[in-house]
């Protein structure tokens, strides 16, 4: 008899997701906040110490950083964007360099591990720099609190002129880091980001900044770099300063280098960016990964602008213009998301748009007069990659364009190919090919230039699925192409973010273990799905006994066939039937076909036995190699981004197909694509 839930149960489970979300909260300090945690360091800092004339202008900077740390950072990113989740000194140049290697070499380790590692860091800093805080409030002005009235932000205006303008681009910086509360969601979920910035991080800002402003509205006329955090800090604790803003800074730049990695992988899954190795450290949270290219890419650059710009306020400017228009295309999309997606009227999404607009673009203006100043980087470096992801979206689009419009229908392959004079051959292919359906463009080209083709033939197909793990009884969705009687299969394996059914040695025996499974079942025995070419079953790799085919381990075992017991055993040599002189140790599987199992009509048996036959006689890999070439006539612009596509094409990773096949029964087929 069931018994409802006990409310003990219940209250557990809610215990434990609380408890889940508190230390994933903790990791988020390591991983999401460091870098606006740190931004005290250099917002009043950046600020020309001729700007500060009296008390008053301390006031009403604060009161800029307080409304726009409210307004874009707590307002925005954390009540608004998070909910669109699908699923003045110079830089210590040497330490900081060997600080980012240090900071890059650990990035393989992954953000769970980073996130523990670094989070005491960025905890103790925060609390230090907020209890310095509220020590210069009391001690210094507990009057600056009054500068939370927008009243000075008035003022600020009114007696505006081009350097005071100017030096808002460094109080832009205070929101520095709040992009990545949005671009880390695939690394932590939404309710733990907002628990750690509304009850830490936003009020320990708020106290810093205060406290700062406290202590230069006393010292506008004192000692030179007044304005810098180091001078507010009592002396006795100068040293405690100086090593945990050292190891502040470096984490600070934690936060920008996942999310870095998150913003390409989900460019790479739209084809706006070349392939790259992407290595998942996590089996719970997909959007956890490490790219060791584009890791080594950040620390080169990183690098470059480190002992190339030399100086603190140049960074910061480059940072500054980075930040606002990242702000810019942040409030763009969401009003798209808001009007399209969430369905709000055009009256809110446009509030939206409108509102935050005219706050980022004061921010623009500010920083445009800086571009000379280190801000132009920016814009090479943005130029540089929009043309990568502008010039490899087109190829891949063009390709894929060129493949349909290319491929030839299974009756061209199963029809007409007899009275061209093709013939069949003794053997198994594996054609790899990104269409699940028709035949593709190359296999038709090496079908017309050489008539002939194996016995069975197979087209496999790779789709991935947002799953950590696809279990095997789910992986391989299997069909005919054409009639029986052509012996002519596809087969579509479905694989996680964390399987490696690429790479194993068996990956051959499975998927002729999956075909012998189709051709063994009832349209009764499994799921069901459809396509146009015929009906499609979803099988698992065949372990059991009474199953159509049996494979078993057996590295000891000769080529060859015998009848015993009632049962037709089969060794077969996984890899070594296609002729080559130099045996190569890999697994040897024996499939066996149960003589007496009332499953097996006749014709089954002889459909598996012609199965078993072909695989004894070899097994050959088909992939196609493009070649993109240019129209003639074509414009300067389409032949610049099909030269920019071949050369990413030929120096990143190559296609991720099985790892494992062996080179003398691999077979390349090359075709030219005129774009």
């Amino acid at each position: 008899m069931d018994h409802p839930p006990s409310r003990t149960t219940s209250s557990d489970g809610l215990k434990e997701t609380w408890r889940h979300a508190l230390v994933l909260s903790f990791q988020t300090l390591g991983v999401v906040y460091g870098r606006l945690s740190t931004a005290p360091l250099y917002v009043f800092g950046t600020i020309q110490t001729k700007d500060f004339k009296s008390n008053e202008i301390a006031y009403e900077y604060f009161s800029f950083i307080f409304w726009t740390l409210t307004v874009v950072s707590l307002l925005k990113y954390t009540f608004i964007v998070l909910r669109a989740d699908d699923n003045g000194e110079d830089v210590p140049v040497p330490s900081a360099c060997v600080i980012t290697v240090c900071l890059f070499i650990l990035q393989h380790y992954g953000t769970r591990k980073i996130g523990f590692m670094f989070a005491p860091i960025v905890t103790i800093w925060l609390l230090f720099i907020g209890g310095v805080g509220i020590y210069n409030i009391f001690q210094w002005d507990p009057e600056i609190f009054s500068a939370l009235s927008p009243v000075y932000m008035y003022r600020f205006v009114r007696n505006i002129n081009k350097d005071r303008w100017k030096s808002l681009g460094s109080i832009l910086l205070c929101t520095a880091g709040s992009e990545t509360m949005f671009t880390d969601l695939g690394h932590f979920p939404k309710r733990s980001i907002k628990i750690t910035f509304v009850c830490l991080i936003y009020p320990v800002l708020i106290l810093c900044y205060a406290g700062q402003a406290a202590f230069i509205s006393k010292h506008w006329n004192g000692p030179e770099n007044f304005n810098h955090l180091s001078e507010s800090i009592p002396k006795h604790l100068r040293h405690v300063f100086i090593l945990l803003s050292l190891l502040a800074s470096a984490v600070g730049s934690q936060a920008t280098i996942p999310a870095s990695f998150s913003i390409i992988n989900q460019c790479r899954a739209l084809s706006c960016f070349p392939r790259v190795k992407v290595i998942h450290t996590s089996d719970k949270r997909h959007g956890q990964v490490y790219i060791p290219d584009v890791n080594w890419l950040l620390m080169a650059l990183s690098l470059s602008i480190t002992l190339g710009f030399h100086d603190i306020t140049r960074i910061a400017n480059a940072a500054g213009m980075a930040i606002v228009f990242g702000m810019i295309v942040t409030t763009c999309m969401m009003s798209l998301v808001m009007a399209l997606y969430w369905e709000k009227s055009l009256f809110i999404s446009g509030f939206f748009l409108m509102f935050f607009g005219f706050v980022e673009a004061v921010y623009v203006s500010a920083c445009m007069l800086s571009f000379h100043k280190g801000a132009w980087y920016l814009f090479v470096l943005s130029a540089v990659s929009f043309t990568i992801m502008l010039a490899w979206h087109y190829g891949t689009m063009k390709k894929y364009e060129f493949d349909l419009q290319n491929k030839v229908s299974t009756e061209w392959l199963t029809d007409y190919s007899p009275g061209l004079g093709v013939s069949r051959v003794p053997g198994i292919g594996l054609i790899y090919t990104d269409i699940v359906m028709g035949i593709p463009a190359f296999f038709s080209h090496f079908i017309t230039n050489l008539p002939a083709f194996h016995q069975v033939l197979i087209f496999v197909s790779f789709k991935p699925q947002p799953v950590p793990c696809v279990p095997p009884s789910q992986r391989y969705c299997v069909g005919r192409v054409g009639g029986k009687d052509y012996r002519i299969y596809r087969c579509i394996v479905r694989y996680g973010y964390c399987d490696q059914v690429r790479d194993t040695d068996d990956f051959e025996e499975q998927i002729i273990g999956s075909i012998g499974e189709y051709i063994s079942l009832d349209e009764s025995d499994c799921e069901s799905l459809t396509s146009p070419e015929g009906r499609m079953v979803i099988v698992g790799t065949p372990l059991l006994e009474g199953h159509a085919l049996i494979p078993v381990d057996d590295t000891n075992l000769v080529s060859g066939s015998t009848n015993a017991a009632n049962n037709e055993t089969l060794a077969i040599p996984v890899g070594d039937l296609i002729g080559r002189n130099t045996p190569v140790r890999r697994k040897k599987v024996r499939f066996l076909i149960p003589e007496s199992s009332p499953r097996l009509r006749e014709s089954v048996r002889d459909e598996l036995q012609e199965l078993i036959n072909a695989r004894e006689s070899g097994t050959a890999y088909f992939l196609g190699q493009s070649h993109l070439t240019v129209r003639n006539g074509s414009n300067f612009f389409k032949k610049f981004l099909i030269m920019a596509y071949v050369f990413l094409d030929k120096n990143c990773r190559e296609p991720p197909v099985a790892l494992n096949i062996p080179h003398a029964a691999l077979v390349e087929v090359g075709m030219v694509y005129i774009i």
